[in-house]
């Protein structure tokens, strides 16, 4: 630990953790959310640059950042909140764009700009002086910095913080600790080293307004990744990734394709990603010759396709998950309640999707048949 941290309770000069060489974590999480509850300011490493941060509950410790950054009051302050799902508690009218890009890129180095003006917003709950400093327009900037440290300390703190690169207005971006030190000096209460930023670079900056989003600050996250963060995944789930997921996958592309008047090979471009994947299924096995067979009966190649499991990150990203069987929703939601309201029986009945596997090719038909059938109301009722 850096000197003088036997007692960070008293006013005094900075004080530096390094949190590389801390015996205790929670120790360092304690210390960095004592500091914030007595209205003072914390440097915070985050994935992307250093940042300074005083709690959104403290109208004196708000005042007290934007005079040590220089920062104009009318330039509004972002806020650092603890997950994804706390977002619409601040923004409960989030179109379905600002939550995708919000479930795919946090924690990490993306500033989301939505509207906030719900009258149960969270920021309506802050104080009137903070309130005008981060949503003067009634629009608030949000972000989940991808940083274990701040994570933890936002878990213990009661409301969020406001969080700005920890630097003077205009100046270069600290990357380091000694950087913070240089720009801020003794205006900054704590501040926790953890060596240099991972990208270095500031988060970036984007403006969501219903469908439509608008890039304010390219950032560590350049446009054409933002633009596929930004499109519509569909993912369809069977047991092994071997025959019903993957003709659905195809059967799902085709009606997409049509219904937006592409190409299949152009649906990316027009912003709508269909994968599949397997509850219990292996890496890079192949569809059944079965359903290739069928597929190529409905002018589809499924040849070349490559089984995958069910993962995390797949189901976080998914818009909409269609799964082949109530065994198969109710897997995934087990394992991921938050997934539970974009998971859905592909049959509207409540009927399963038969597994055709080891029964002759008319089965496979009699399944696609199906799966097509129910694939196409479910699909036409997808806001593109």
């Amino acid at each position: 630990m850096g000197a003088g941290t036997q007692n960070l309770g008293r006013i005094m000069p900075h004080v530096v953790i390094d949190v590389r060489s801390a015996e205790d974590w929670r120790d360092v999480v304690h210390r960095a959310v004592q500091a914030l509850v007595e209205g003072r300011l914390v440097a915070f490493p985050t994935e992307t640059v250093y940042g300074l941060a005083a709690s959104a509950l403290d109208v004196a410790a708000v005042e007290r950042l934007l005079e040590v950054k220089g920062r104009p009051a009318d330039n509004p302050l972002p806020l650092a909140i603890r997950s994804a799902d706390e977002a619409r508690d601040y923004a409960p009218d989030m179109s379905p764009l600002a939550q995708r890009l919000a479930r795919r890129c946090w924690p990490g180095p993306i500033t989301l700009i939505v509207d906030d003006s719900h009258p149960e917003s969270l920021v309506r709950q802050l104080p009137s002086e903070v309130q005008r400093v981060v949503s003067p327009g009634q629009t608030v900037g949000l972000r989940v910095p991808g940083h274990p440290v701040i994570l933890d300390v936002l878990r213990m703190l009661a409301g969020p913080l406001t969080l700005t690169s920890a630097n003077r207005s205009g100046q270069p971006d600290a990357v380091t600790a000694a950087e913070v030190i240089d720009a801020l000096g003794d205006d900054v209460a704590l501040v926790l080293d953890d060596g240099p930023c991972r990208f270095g670079q500031p988060s970036s900056v984007v403006r969501v307004q219903g469908k439509r989003y608008e890039m304010l600050r390219v950032g560590v996250v350049p446009e054409k990744t933002l633009q596929r963060l930004s499109s519509m995944l569909v993912l369809l789930v069977c047991t092994g990734n071997t025959c019903r997921s993957p003709m659905a996958e195809a059967l799902a592309r085709d009606i997409l394709a049509k219904r937006l008047g592409c190409r299949i090979d152009e649906l990316e471009d027009r912003g709508v990603i269909v994968v599949s994947a397997g509850i219990a299924a292996l890496m890079g096995g192949r569809a059944s010759a079965e359903a290739v067979e069928v597929m190529s009966r409905f002018g589809l190649d499924i040849g070349a396709h490559e089984t995958q499991p069910l993962t995390e990150p797949l189901v976080r990203h998914a818009d909409v998950i269609y799964t082949m069987t109530r065994v198969h929703r109710e897997a995934i939601v087990a394992q991921w309640p938050g997934a539970a309201e974009r998971t859905w029986l592909l049959c509207q009945n409540g009927s399963d999707v038969s597994d055709p596997i080891g029964g002759p090719v008319e089965r496979y038909q009699a399944c696609a048949d199906q799966i097509q059938a129910e694939l196409k109301p479910r699909l036409e009722t997808l806001d593109l």
